[in-house]
């Protein structure tokens, strides 16, 4: 056991069931673990773990808890609903120090903004690991998750679809995309997936009222430049929720770079649902 693992691992949790689960896992792994919760964005169940409230604008009373508890590694998960407004909080003293350092991160596309956050910890002396580095089962391993199995045509579109998802990674510009019969319908932007899907979801209401037959498949993957630490893309209940309001067929997912959230429960929807979840290579998805 090395020298950080002796210390509390520090969870900086955003809101969602990950950090949670999380701080389950490495405490049943005997981990002393601290949760630091953001106000407003975190889930009342971190009470149930050592725990800290702070928020935005207090970068100085998150460095007091880290050195008050002893710990130098953190994970940060969990969703934020918005950027913060620099304009309207209060800041301490420590957030005023490292003002202009904020201000130049807030100019970036999403991923140059995280990677800036990791580097300003890490300057800072901290060790940041990913969610999954801790709790390795949130990510799938290649192949089947759920009772369905694709078929050749749905492999096919999974395939232009991780392909579209890529590229459009790479523009950092979303993580998702949707194909049917080898045609784009949809492409992620800054409003999210569910937001896609629900786009998708109007524009085959008719076909899907007279009965029409499942076919298209979500594809999500991390943007090739993507820093998994604190940023890894995911899926859960409600993605297949709006997957199957779509009329899709299925949903693949990057091997070991997308999460599943609430695993179990995501799997019985899927199932309940008649869509296959397959986790993939993008390069060998119909290979």
């Amino acid at each position: 056991m090395n020298a950080l693992s002796d210390q509390p691992l520090a969870i900086i949790a955003g809101g969602g069931s990950v950090p949670l689960h999380v701080a389950t896992t490495a405490a049943t792994a005997g981990r002393k673990v601290l949760v630091l919760g953001i106000e407003g964005e975190a889930d009342e169940g971190i009470a149930a773990f050592p725990h800290e409230w702070f928020s935005w604008g207090q970068i100085g009373r998150l460095e007091r808890l880290l050195a008050s508890h002893g710990t130098h590694q953190i994970v940060m998960v969990g969703g934020v609903r918005a950027r913060p407004d620099f304009k309207r909080l209060k800041v301490d003293f420590g957030t005023m120090r490292a003002l202009p350092e904020i201000m130049a991160l807030m100019t970036r596309g999403d991923n140059s903004l995280l990677t800036g956050v990791i580097r300003m910890l890490e300057r800072r002396g901290y060790s940041v690991i990913g969610a999954h580095e801790v709790a390795t089962d949130l990510v799938a391993s290649r192949g089947i998750v759920g009772a369905r199995e694709p078929g050749s045509d749905d492999l096919s579109d999974a395939d232009i679809a991780m392909a579209a998802a890529r590229k459009i990674g790479l523009l950092d510009a979303g993580q998702a995309a949707v194909v049917s019969g080898g045609k784009v319908l949809g492409l992620e932007t800054a409003d999210g997936t569910d937001a896609m899907l629900g786009r998708i979801a109007g524009l085959r209401r008719s076909e899907l009222a007279t009965g029409g037959n499942r076919t298209g498949v979500l594809a999500k993957c991390a943007k090739p430049q993507q820093d998994l630490r604190v940023d890894m893309p995911t899926i859960g209940p409600a993605t297949v929720a709006s997957a199957e309001a779509a009329g899709l067929a299925g949903i693949a997912i990057e091997t070991g770079r997308v999460m599943i959230v609430d695993r179990a429960e995501t799997r019985r929807r899927a199932d309940a649902a008649g869509l296959f979840i397959l986790a993939a290579d993008p390069k060998e998805v119909a290979a």
